[in-house]
């Protein structure tokens, strides 16, 4: 999970970087292929949080494993 989360900061600071190249540059192509790629990379950091949030056990789910006599990582 933590390589997860870790990766999840790269994209965001690559998402930032990009919009501030795409926002600096002066020449119109690489302008828009910047801001592409911010993009882009704003879409990946929405599919990974999905991923992060759909690994990750609820607090329902503790709560149900402890009834059962279960561990909530079990």
């Amino acid at each position: 999970m933590k390589d997860m989360q870790a990766h999840l900061e790269r994209l965001r600071n690559e998402a930032e970087e990009c919009e501030l190249i795409s926002k600096l540059a002066t020449n119109a192509t690489k302008k828009a292929l910047f801001a592409k790629l911010a993009e882009h990379h704003r879409a990946l950091v929405k599919e990974v949080e999905e991923a992060v949030t759909s690994c990750s056990p609820s607090p329902s789910d503790d709560r149900v494993a402890s009834e059962r006599g279960g561990s909530p990582d079990a």
